[in-house]
């Protein structure tokens, strides 16, 4: 047995007990290199776990080309949740609509309405939530568990692939052949928002590209910010 199809195996225990224990589940699909790892390994192991996707308004038309091969190639249904409008437009007409360059607090304020409110509407009914968050992803990852109860959102919080490195995410893509968001070919890690996303150069933090007018210890948008109690 190869080391990646071991670490496949792993990766499947931990969501088949994540299914036995917390269900229902559903797995936040960002449609990033990792996410689209856990999107295959879902799909090709039956497991019975739904997903979403949060489409902000503002993303790269790449990644809306991956969405709509998703749904094409997939059995899983990608399940698709959008900002309050009101919210948005409220928004717009007090900051403009790239406000969220002039301060972090508009910044962070701007990725609530767009991503954390759609999420906790996402997250409704479940008992556990999915993510395709790794240790190598930046500082304010690194304390994160493979399962821990989140208090934010009071239920079971999984991050299956914590523990991969960029190099195994890649050999899966190019072994199974899976679908990518083609600005991964274009130097962009880490994929978010188009006007807060950029290409990075060799030797950057993988995350540098995020919000790259900040400090790192600020670049997290407050999906996974939350408090979390590991398991014993």
């Amino acid at each position: 047995m190869s080391a990646l199809q071991q670490k496949v195996d792993q990766v499947v225990a931990v969501l088949t007990e994540t299914v036995r224990d917390h269900a229902p589940v559903t797995f936040a699909n960002s449609l990033g290199a990792e996410d689209m790892v856990l999107t295959d390994i879902i799909d090709r192991y039956h497991l019975a776990i739904d997903m979403f996707s949060l489409d902000t308004g503002r993303l790269p038309q790449e990644t809306y080309d991956l969405m709509q091969t998703v749904r094409e190639r997939y059995k899983t249904p990608l399940r698709i949740y959008f900002p309050n409008v009101k919210q948005v437009e409220a928004y717009v007409a007090e900051n403009g609509v790239n406000g969220f360059y002039e301060s972090i607090e508009l910044r962070k304020s701007c990725c609530h309405i767009r991503k954390v409110e759609p999420l906790r509407r996402a997250l409704q009914g479940k008992r556990a939530w999915v993510t395709g968050i790794r240790h190598e992803q930046g500082s304010t990852r690194l304390d994160l568990k493979v399962s821990a109860y989140d208090m934010g959102n009071r239920m079971q919080k999984v991050n299956p692939l914590l523990e991969w490195s960029n190099t195994e995410v890649w050999e899966y893509l190019k072994q199974y052949e899976v679908p990518y968001n083609k600005l991964h070919d274009k130097f962009y890690p880490s994929i978010g928002c188009a006007p807060c996303t950029r290409a990075i150069t060799p030797g950057e933090d993988i995350r540098s590209g995020r919000w790259w007018w900040e400090a790192p210890e600020n670049k997290e948008c407050g999906l996974h910010t939350g408090k979390v109690i590991p398991l014993k």
